[in-house]
């Protein structure tokens, strides 16, 4: 009987330290969870906050009714009890009581149902946005599309962090950080205070996006395209899950939101075009020079020739291309260095948001146009070596 007794202490000890392990990393995540947490999550939208409304409301009215049929049923059992003598009363078909449990019923649900209504009707306007994502489901990640406004035509995929995935598979979660499961490689990235519509759609299952303090959650179906929207008032992170059970990896589908000013909005979409427009190709790629050349002359046309001129003699102050000692010079960093970092003083702007290929098409084209015919080839992995210095 002792060794039991032992043997259930020894049980509950560890027991109970791992549930302190587990309480030391169960964190606050500022836009997401909480720990004992008995509200909904703190809005940041509009529709989020009438949704609170709503919430409190009606508990408010099932808590004033519950109470009053509650008390009155109590009172009459108590007060006409047996014990004292009560004799029920006896009546039929009261017009009054019929009209009474019918009208007050009807006038509450009334009262209920407009307000809701009329939440329920804004929840579903995603007209007039003012940027539209799609957010397509798959197993087990988000991809975004920036289809209209600022951003269009951004894509990439949202993950979960992969060290968190290994935290989770190690069991070693003591020290795990407060956004632990949150964290992704690509978060979803919005201006604040503008109307964003999200379209979703799944590649595989049903999945659902959801972000408790924006207040949507929208399920997210193959073969099928529902939309809802949010228009975030304050800058931050926000997190949701995917809400729909879609695999064994359900849990591991975090949503992450960056709530941006406009202006680091700007910043972030012209970031993200130059990383997109890098990637096209690979800039490890040889060339020769007769694939380049083409491809050159349009870099060209698009981006220079209104200042150099289509026959590269420039104008005014615009330096010629035709005849460029820096052009014609066989060390090659020179040119890179000015088309990455421009020159003059900003009069000739820095070209770094092309891809590594465009910059070295480009190059080789200045340099065998017109008179120069050097015959030299810019490689795009001398301009991937040449940025950042």
């Amino acid at each position: 009987m002792k060794s039991i007794s032992k043997t259930l202490a020894s049980l509950l000890l560890v027991s109970t330290a791992g549930l302190g392990a587990l309480a030391h990393a169960v964190q606050d995540l500022p836009g997401g969870p909480a720990v004992r947490q008995l509200n909904l999550a703190p809005p940041v939208t509009r529709i989020a906050q009438e949704q609170h409304y709503l919430h409190w409301m009606m508990l408010v009215i099932c808590t004033v009714i519950f109470v009053g049929v509650f008390a009155v049923m109590f009172y009459s059992i108590w007060k006409h009890r047996k014990s004292r003598g009560a004799r029920p009363a006896n009546f039929h078909e009261s017009v009054a009581v019929e009209v009474a449990w019918t009208v007050v019923p009807f006038i509450i649900v009334i009262l209920m149902a407009l307000p809701a209504t009329k939440v329920l009707v804004a929840q579903k306007d995603t007209t007039n946005a003012d940027l539209t994502i799609k957010a397509t489901g798959y197993q087990w990640k988000w991809g975004y599309d920036y289809i209209t406004g600022e951003g269009e035509g951004l894509a990439f995929i949202s993950t979960l962090d992969s060290s968190h995935r290994q935290m989770s598979d190690s069991g070693k979660v003591a020290d795990a950080p407060p956004d632990y499961l949150f964290k992704v490689d690509n978060p979803l990235v919005v201006p604040v205070g503008k109307k964003i519509r999200v379209i979703t759609t799944a590649n595989d299952v049903i999945h659902a996006f959801m972000v408790p303090a924006f207040g949507i959650k929208q399920d997210a179906i193959p073969g099928f395209v529902r939309d809802t929207w949010f228009r975030a008032e304050k800058v931050g992170d926000y997190y949701g899950q995917c809400a729909e059970l879609c695999g064994k990896e359900h849990a591991y589908m975090p949503i992450h939101v960056k709530v941006v000013s406009a202006a680091d909005y700007t910043q972030w979409v012209a970031d993200e075009k130059k990383k997109a427009a890098a990637k096209l190709d690979d800039p490890t790629k040889v060339w020769t020079l007769e694939a380049l050349l083409p491809r050159g002359e349009k870099v060209y046309a698009a981006n220079c020739a209104a200042c150099h001129q289509a026959n590269g003699k420039g104008a005014g102050p615009i330096k010629p291309l035709d005849g460029s000692a820096i052009v014609k010079d066989e060390d090659h960093s020179k040119q890179i260095q000015i088309l990455l970092k421009g020159a003059a003083g900003g009069a000739m702007p820095s070209w770094a948001q092309l891809s590594d290929t465009d910059l070295a098409a480009v190059a080789t084209y200045t340099k065998n146009a017109w008179s120069n015919k050097t015959g030299q080839l810019v490689q795009p992995a001398e301009v991937l070596a040449q940025r950042g210095k």
